[in-house]
């Protein structure tokens, strides 16, 4: 197992996440603890010792079973890890019995890592307003008192929202956990993010390496350039090496489902073999034709604003359109129109086409409007 230095502290540069774990009947909420446990057991014999949980993972029951999980190994053998739960705008007054119940749930005295989950369009003032919510200070509380050792947050939203966030509290911020993958490296801005955490000095955790499993095959044609290249390579491994390639990258988590996966995944991280620049070139070209299949090729030039009658921000809608159609919906574009008022989402458009007379690049953006307006009621 690869280690990473941080604070004095040698974390597996491998953490098991849980938020995927296996589960009976296919029920998200109805946990296979028996998996986790032999899944534990193995990721522990084999030098694992990061564990990341969350308040609402399989419907509130991934504390549970991960709290039990660890329970049977020395507290010092392990880096626990779990999140206040923002995503959720009616847990802002309760951080304090959210988090004194979370200790409960997981059956701990302290967390050794914690984090404002999510900060998003959809949040950022109310994690920013400390005199209403206090959820600033009583974190920092904590962590004064040795119940949490180290605060950080992860992120879904926006370049311009982590920095408004920073802002306010990058001075008392560890660490940040960044949706990062090959794909997102320029299609969710997942580079300018990071870069904004290397002028704060701010090291980098890593979540959904793999997309979901978008990343763990790829089409045929595809697949026969990558093996060219590392033969003794499996197509996932390719998106760990990735982010090897990384050097702000601490820890990457992975949300394993089986213990075929944990093994898999434990192997690659057996070595570092970052890619060198044909690798990582032929990485990119791959990623950059799976976007194009699907996405509207905006380039944010804005002329569009200048001539929409209803004042909207289309290259951002376009792309929030572009990610809930590669994503095959999901939960980030819903979840930054949140912060929207009625007349700015795409359903306030009134398909008057000015927009589409000076795109440059011929987007026929009102049909985009009228099919992200359909795809949210979906």
């Amino acid at each position: 197992m690869i280690y990473k230095e941080f604070q004095g502290e040698r974390l597996s540069a491998l953490g098991m996440g849980a938020m995927r774990l296996p589960v009976i009947g296919g029920d998200g909420a109805k946990i296979d603890e028996a998996a986790v446990a032999e899944m534990v057991a193995y990721a522990m014999e084999q030098g694992v010792n990061y564990y990341d949980t969350a308040w609402g993972y399989h419907d509130g029951n991934s504390e549970l079973v991960m709290g039990k999980a660890v329970s049977g190994y020395p507290r010092e053998k392990f880096f626990l890890a779990t999140k206040f739960p923002g995503y959720d705008l009616s847990n802002m007054p309760k951080v304090k019995e959210i988090f004194e119940r979370q200790l409960e749930k997981c059956r701990v005295n302290y967390f050794d890592f914690y984090l404002f989950h999510n900060v998003c369009e959809m949040n950022i003032n109310e994690y920013l307003d400390d005199e209403k919510y206090g959820i600033y200070t009583y974190l920092m509380e904590q962590k004064k008192g040795g119940r949490i050792r180290h605060l950080g947050f992860s992120a879904h939203g926006s370049v311009d929202v982590i920095r408004r966030f920073l802002e306010a509290y990058g001075k008392d911020m560890e660490f940040c956990q960044l949706q990062i993958n090959y794909l997102d490296w320029t299609f969710q801005d997942a580079k300018k993010k990071v870069e904004l955490l290397n002028e704060y000095g701010i090291p980098v955790w890593v979540m959904e390496p793999l997309r979901g499993g978008k990343l763990a095959s790829l089409a045929a044609q595809d697949e026969e350039k990558l093996k060219a290249l590392r033969p003794d390579e499996g197509i996932p491994a390719w998106a760990f090496r990735f982010l090897q390639s990384q050097k702000s990258v601490t820890v990457t988590l992975s949300g394993m489902s089986d213990l075929g996966q944990l093994k898999d995944n434990i192997r690659t991280f057996s070595e570092e073999r970052p890619l060198n620049e044909t690798e990582m070139r032929t990485l990119t070209e791959i990623a950059d034709a799976m976007v194009k299949k699907i996405v509207l090729p905006c380039t944010a030039c804005r002329y569009c604003t200048t001539h929409c009658p209803k004042g909207m921000d289309i290259p951002k809608l376009l792309a929030l359109y572009n990610e809930h159609c590669f994503t095959g919906g999901g939960f980030l574009a819903p979840m930054a129109l949140m912060a929207e008022p009625e007349e700015k989402l795409p359903s306030a458009c009134i398909g008057c086409r000015s927009c589409e007379k000076v795109c440059p690049q011929q987007i026929k953006i009102s049909e985009a409007m009228s099919d992200f307006s359909e795809k949210l009621k979906a």
